[in-house]
C-alpha cells in the first residue's frame, strides 16, 4: 500500500511505478493523503484488503498513531521511535527501531 497523495517522505503510486514495484507486487493506494493509516477514512479497495489480510506490517509512527486504537493483532508495527510519547507508551528509549504487536 501506498499514500493517496504526497505526505512527507511517503511513498505513492507513482515513485511505485518509477522504482517497478508495480511490476513484482500487487500495489494500492490508501486513498488517503495523510501520515497516517486510518481504515474508515480510506479507500473502498484498501479496506477491502485491510479487512481481509491475516497479517498486517505497518512501517512508521504514524501508522502507529493512527492504528494503535483498533488494537489489531494482526498488526506488527515497525518504526523508528521519535518522540518520547510514543518512546514512554512502548516503553524504550527515543530513536529505538522497534517491532511492535500488541499480543508482545
Amino acid at each position: 500500500m501506498v499514500r493517496g497523495g504526497p505526505v512527507i517522505y511517503d511513498a505513492t503510486m507513482e515513485d511505485a511505478r518509477y522504482v517497478g514495484m508495480k511490476d513484482i507486487a500487487n500495489v494500492i493506494s490508501s486513498g488517503f493523503d495523510a501520515p497516517s493509516t486510518i481504515p474508515e477514512r480510506s479507500g473502498r479497495e484498501f479496506q477491502m484488503y485491510f479487512q481481509k489480510a491475516d497479517l498486517i506490517i505497518s512501517k512508521g509512527q504514524g501508522n502507529l498513531e493512527g492504528l494503535i486504537p483498533l488494537k489489531d493483532d494482526r498488526i506488527f508495527f515497525l518504526l523508528l521511535v521519535k518522540c518520547n510519547v510514543i518512546a514512554e507508551f512502548l516503553k524504550v528509549r527515543k530513536e529505538n527501531l522497534v517491532i511492535y504487536n500488541s499480543l508482545c
